[in-house]
């Protein structure tokens, strides 16, 4: 895996051409779980400029609802890739794509309880994530939000109760979620563009961005030639699969703020 450059050596001509920017949402635009008024003045200029600005997350539906109607944003895709949601404001109406039916989602909720339950038992600390209860196709176990922080070893366990029963599991920089199904972060992000911007990704991918920080980004950061990371996507590079091409001076919210201003210099 190659390590990612600095931003400030990108060449100029890659951000002219640049359409939109996709962007994970804890550690990433959030700093100490917190989204800083120089992040939402940051995609507030970006969409000012014309350019998209879609959130990329692993949290719950409840959530995504709130940030798709008052974020200045396009859209949001969330629970790793289980649905997009995209407010059409002329028509004032939520429009709601799931990656699976209602029934699938139901079925599969029942297989997640067991695997909780055994979660729970097998490693002391870990917790069932506060939002959950927002959630609609994953099980978020919290490893460092709202309790003390957890080890690699005892991460590595929780993942490996999820596969044990055929789950997939992805850790971010918080949680470690896990779901049935096909989905993640790209598969839906490209079904989004596809439907409501006309726009097929796996042709004009290099006219898009994507910023994240964490394992969990790393089909984005494969797929997307110009994906940055945050500066402490460092923290955890080794554990990710794939690597962006770029990676911010900066940590969390400055860090997009600092992509922010390299894409706005040249609009």
């Amino acid at each position: 895996m190659t390590t990612p450059n600095p931003l400030s050596s990108s060449p100029d001509d890659i951000w002219r051409g640049i359409r939109g920017v996709f962007c994970d949402i804890d550690d990433t635009i959030t700093t100490n779980g917190r989204l800083t008024a120089g992040v939402f003045d940051a995609m507030e200029r970006l969409r000012a400029a014309g350019l998209l600005c879609v959130p990329i997350t692993g949290r719950p539906a409840g959530w995504c609802d709130m940030i798709a109607r008052q974020w200045p944003v396009d859209a949001v895709v969330g629970e790793n890739g289980a649905f997009y949601f995209h407010y059409d404001e002329a028509a004032r109406r939520m429009i709601r794509t799931y990656a699976d039916c209602s029934e699938t989602r139901a079925r599969n909720a029942r297989k997640l309880e067991a695997i909780r339950d055994e979660v729970l038992d097998a490693v002391p600390g870990a917790a069932v994530s506060a939002d959950q209860a927002f959630r609609i196709s994953d099980l978020a176990i919290d490893f460092c939000e709202d309790v003390s922080p957890l080890d690699r070893v005892d991460i590595r366990r929780i993942t490996e109760v999820f596969t044990r029963h055929g789950a997939t599991a992805k850790v971010s920089s918080i949680h470690v979620n896990g779901w049935f199904g096909d989905f993640d972060k790209l598969t839906m992000t490209k079904r989004l563009m596809a439907e409501q911007f006309a726009t097929d990704l796996d042709t004009d991918a290099d006219r898009f961005t994507f910023i994240g920080d964490s394992p969990n980004d790393a089909p984005m950061f494969r797929f997307f030639p110009n994906a940055v990371g945050v500066a402490n996507l460092r923290e955890l590079l080794d554990q990710c699969d794939a690597a962006p091409a770029w990676i911010t001076a900066h940590a969390r919210g400055a860090g997009f703020c600092e992509l922010a201003d390299c894409i706005l210099t040249f609009k």
